[in-house]
C-alpha cells in the first residue's frame, strides 16, 4: 500500500509563504487523486485543496482560494502546496492524504480518502 509522508512546515510570519511537500512512496502515486487537509487546535480537520491524478482538475476551500497552489509531479511521486498570504488562521497541522486507488475525480471530503500521513505543522506568527 502506497505512503505519503509531508514536509515543509515550519513558523513563518503573517503574510509569509511556505511550500509544502507530500511524497509517495511508489509510483503508483501517480493514478490517484491527492489533496491537503488541515486541523487546528480544538477544531475538526478540514479540506483544503485537492487535485485529480492528471493534475488539470483543482479545487479549493474557499478560504485559501487566491493563496494557496495545488501542484503535483507523477515524475517524483509528489504533491505540493503553496501558500502565499499566510494568516494566522492557516496556522494548522496538515496532512496529505491519497484515495489510494484510481480516479481521476477529485474529492472534497476526507472519507473519500484512504491513506494519510502524519502531518507537518504550520505556525503563522509573529
Amino acid at each position: 500500500q502506497v505512503q505519503v509522508v509531508e514536509s515543509g512546515g515550519g513558523l513563518v510570519q503573517p503574510g509569509g509563504s511556505l511550500r509544502l511537500s507530500c511524497a509517495a512512496s511508489d509510483r503508483t502515486f501517480s493514478s490517484y487523486t491527492m489533496a491537503w487537509f488541515r486541523q487546528a487546535p480544538g477544531k475538526e480537520r478540514e479540506f483544503v485543496a485537492t487535485i485529480n491524478w492528471t493534475g488539470d482538475g483543482t479545487d479549493y476551500t474557499g478560504s485559501v482560494k487566491g493563496r494557496f497552489t495545488i501542484s503535483r509531479d507523477n515524475a517524483k511521486n509528489t504533491v505540493y502546496l503553496q501558500m502565499h498570504s499566510l494568516k494566522p488562521d492557516d496556522t494548522a497541522v496538515y496532512y496529505c492524504a491519497t484515495t489510494g486507488y484510481y480516479s481521476n475525480a477529485y474529492y472534497t471530503r476526507a472519507r473519500d480518502y484512504r491513506i494519510w500521513g502524519q502531518g507537518t505543522q504550520v505556525t503563522v506568527s509573529s
